[in-house]
């Protein structure tokens, strides 16, 4: 541990974020944000109510064939609360399961455990193991900090290619501000980057891309203004706290908890305790449970007991996963740990569409799209 990092009042985060700041009172700039935020995301019960019956109407309005909407489920606690909420409102969506090749057995008994009982309609989207491994190897060697924007990029173009194969106009997503927010932007790189991707994966993989799912920035358009798909977050609208919906989970669907923010994906946990933390020097649970606490769901002193946690709960835990993941990667032990000690670099030091989203971003915005 860096005791020579200087720590927000309020909650975990701090100087290993190169570009976090502090005010004053010695909060720092995302909980001020916060502060200014999150109030937008709360609501009287009426106000509720009301949010509930206007998206509802929205997406039955929108209905063009079998089902009402589409809905991504991975087995966490945000998607699989968005899929026990379309259920309790009346929806018929069709749930998509996208399958990189890392689904945990927890993950997969939880997405099974809800299906069993809401009955919806359910499809696997499985991407070719050796493509998207060859990817990921490419990252790992290119030394580009989030290797898990290739699983986000993938998850939206296939979830687009999905809701137009099905004539599906409304897309309901876990993403949610309450416990979501906060997240540096050094931490994460841009998940629609497409030509960052197919650069690094040009430089440093083996393999031509054929059938990785993929869109660029005039596709998203596309699906956006031409096609008229929408993106919607019902977390956002309903006082979402993470704590409680993981109980109503485990009530109503014997759902289990994976330990951390995304593990129910086996190469998502090994990214996050070990990769990040050894090359990075970045601990993500900072965020994340900073977010918890900014949304009131836990004391400072509750986040600070976390975080003092272990990454892995034992050395053979460790062994075993680092094994499994390098074995399923192709790395050996020495191969990988020289990856670790080569110097991190940023994505735009490779090619990047990074410029052209930022014009497009500012025409959106002075259209008003």
């Amino acid at each position: 541990m860096n005791t020579n990092l200087k720590t927000c009042v309020s909650c975990l985060m701090d100087t290993s974020d190169p570009k976090i700041t502090f005010n004053d009172a010695g909060e720092c700039n995302y909980c001020v944000e916060a502060s200014a935020e999150l109030p937008k995301y709360r609501y009287t019960e009426e106000q509720v109510q009301a949010n509930i019956k206007k998206l509802v109407s929205h997406v039955k309005s929108k209905k063009r064939g079998k089902y009402d909407c589409l809905i991504g489920i991975s087995g966490g606690v945000d998607s699989s609360y968005v899929t026990h909420l379309a259920a309790k409102w009346g929806l018929n969506p069709l749930v998509v399961h996208f399958d990189n090749g890392w689904n945990s057995e927890l993950a997969v008994s939880n997405i099974n455990n809800i299906l069993n009982k809401t009955g919806f309609d359910f499809q696997t989207y499985v991407i070719d193991w050796e493509e998207f491994k060859d990817l990921q190897r490419a990252f790992l060697k290119a030394s580009v900090v989030d290797i898990e924007m290739l699983t986000d990029h993938a998850i939206k173009a296939s979830m687009f290619k999905l809701a137009r194969a099905n004539n599906i106009k409304c897309v309901l997503s876990g993403t949610n501000y309450a416990t979501e927010h906060g997240l540096p932007t050094s931490w994460v790189w841009h998940k629609g980057d497409l030509q960052n991707i197919k650069a690094i994966q040009k430089l440093y993989g083996n393999r031509t891309l054929k059938s990785f799912p993929t869109i660029g920035p005039f596709k998203s358009i596309f699906y956006k203004m031409v096609y008229k798909l929408d993106y919607l977050e019902p977390l956002n609208l309903i006082n979402f706290r993470k704590l409680d919906a993981m109980k109503v989970l485990e009530k109503e669907y014997d759902w289990r908890y994976y330990g951390g923010k995304h593990y129910e994906s086996l190469f998502t946990k090994f990214y996050q305790a070990h990769i990040l933390p050894e090359k990075f020097k970045i601990d993500k649970r900072k965020s994340h449970i900073s977010a918890l606490v900014r949304n009131n769901e836990i004391s400072l002193s509750e986040a600070r007991e976390q975080l003092a946690q272990p990454l892995y709960q034992s050395v053979s835990e460790f062994q075993e996963e680092k094994e499994f993941v390098l074995k399923k990667l192709g790395f050996t032990f020495t191969e990988f740990d020289e990856i670790l000690q080569d110097s991190p670099k940023p994505h735009d030091s490779y090619p990047t569409d990074i410029h052209l989203y930022q014009r497009l971003n500012k025409v959106r915005t002075k259209l008003n799209l």
